[in-house]
């Protein structure tokens, strides 16, 4: 059960288990990136970086917010000590659950909220207060949008979208936004660009982990993000509409300026350190938002969330977790029987390299189940690798996992699907250039169906054996023995 209602709580909540830390006096300039990456790396607690050098203590910056699984189940509602693969298996469910109750929570438009409490407008706004960190050292500027939430609305339908999508602060009231080919706030602002309208554009920079999960993520086409979570709370969740593009944000927010982008003028934005562990591609002119009207609650807390490779990455844990579940999901709304375990390790930044266990049932179920998961919508974005293998490898244990590849996979029997969905982000595509394809490889780490009753037997003892034997010998390791 989610029982925190906006980020304040959330962090309450987290210190009570142990899992945030409060750092004072850390310089914003590189060291904070740094101190992230490290903690990230160690899957450590939380941070709340407070008293930051050169600024005010009244403002504060959060990362780290679901380095591990502990932080990420307070999150999500779930029961603290669950392990990964029971989180898993139980988000896939909730998944599917909160997208059919979202409709029956709509969020609630109200006339006041916690983010109200500071408004600048117009030649007010004044964005240099807060203590945005550089983040890696050869970014092109410092990125207040890290753990953002972009809210555009699509001209066509009115449906509302939030994203999550890198913005650079490039002075007082003013701030740069990428956003990747085929994403939905993309696809809304093209619209507008094309009409030659600007964009109307509301960018909430700091709240609680979750709807932050939620925004960078694929939520099922045509749901609103802050629906949804409104379906996971069980109640709808407050919003305010913005005073100048009526984009609605949450009302317990603790920042979100707002303003409209221009289809005709560009700033030089970039480079930005990326999830790929990467600065995969070069500054390059952007659109951008003029602030203008800038909120933010009284001591607000900036939620950062900054990319790079792997566990080094603040979002290389959490979006493992979240969009195995998700993949997981759409895995089995399509149809595929008997999947036993999705995992999207974060070495491949939950994108890159995907693991989907079965038991296989039929001629051509292997096949089917790998398709299905390099194009679903949480699988198919910047995608390289999927890997089926047998129920009896177990998809959260990389050296099972590479130990099905080595010796149940044939090379020549690897599929591929090329001129799939990548784009700018991929370092692996050579710039500049207009062809933001890629291709995918599909492994097929399993005993082949028509002689798997043959396949040799594994040698190695089985669970319960080896249950048996840990449980009577393991005292006398001095907690050497870890895994059965």
């Amino acid at each position: 059960m989610i029982s925190y209602k906006d980020l304040r709580e959330w962090m309450d909540q987290a210190g009570k288990i142990g899992e945030l830390k409060v750092i004072d006096g850390a310089d914003p300039h590189l060291e904070v990136g740094t101190m992230v990456q490290i903690d990230g790396k160690n899957e450590g607690p939380a941070l709340l970086f407070s008293r930051l050098k050169g600024y005010s203590d009244t403002f504060r910056v959060l990362t780290n917010s679901m380095a591990n699984i502990r932080s990420f189940n307070l999150t999500f509602g779930l029961p603290i000590e669950n392990t990964i693969q029971k989180s898993v298996e139980t988000l896939k469910g909730k998944a599917a659950e909160w997208a059919e109750k979202a409709k029956s929570f709509p969020a609630k438009v109200v006339d006041s909220g916690p983010i109200l409490e500071n408004v600048e407008e117009g030649d007010a706004v004044d964005l240099s207060k807060f203590p945005v960190p550089m983040w890696h050292e050869e970014d092109g500027g410092e990125y207040i949008g890290t753990g953002v939430g972009i809210v555009t609305r699509d001209p066509d339908t009115g449906q509302v979208n939030i994203g999550t999508y890198r913005v650079q602060r490039h002075n007082k009231n003013t701030v740069g936004f990428y956003i990747s080919p085929g994403k939905h706030g993309r696809m809304h602002r093209d619209k507008y660009f094309e009409r030659g309208q600007p964009c109307p554009v509301a960018m909430i920079f700091g709240w609680d982990p979750m709807s932050f999960a939620l925004s960078a993520s694929e939520i099922p086409h045509g749901i609103f993000e802050l629906d949804y979570l409104g379906a996971a709370r069980g109640e709808p969740v407050p919003v305010v509409k913005g005073k100048v593009t009526g984009l609605p944000f949450p009302a317990d927010a603790e920042i979100v300026v707002e303003g409209f982008s221009s289809p005709t003028d560009v700033m030089l934005e970039g480079p930005f350190g990326e999830w790929t562990g990467y600065y995969a591609s070069s500054a390059r002119k952007e659109p951008f938002l003029k602030v203008a009207a800038l909120y933010y609650r009284n001591k607000p807390v900036l939620l950062g969330c900054p990319p790079s490779k792997g566990l080094y990455a603040d979002q290389g844990f959490f979006r493992s977790v979240w969009r195995s579940a998700l993949l997981y999901n759409e895995i089995e709304r399509a149809g595929i029987p008997e999947v036993k375990g999705v995992w999207c390790p974060p070495f491949g930044g939950a994108r890159l390299f995907n693991i989907v266990s079965i038991r296989q049932s039929y001629p051509g179920h292997a096949t089917e189940a790998g398709h299905i998961a390099s194009q679903t919508r949480a699988g198919a974005y910047l995608g390289k690798y999927v890997v089926v293998v047998d129920e009896d490898i177990n998809p959260y244990d990389m050296d099972d996992v590479m130990w099905a590849i080595s010796t149940r996979s044939d090379p020549l029997e690897t599929d591929f699907i090329k001129r799939a969905w990548s784009g700018p982000l991929d370092p692996r595509i050579r710039k500049p250039t207009d062809n933001f394809h890629n291709s995918h490889a599909i492994i097929y780490a399993v005993k082949p169906y028509e002689w798997y009753k043959e396949f040799p037997v594994t040698s190695v003892a089985t669970e319960g054996l080896r249950k048996g034997v840990f449980s009577k010998w393991e005292k006398h390791f001095d907690g050497r023995w870890k895994i059965i």
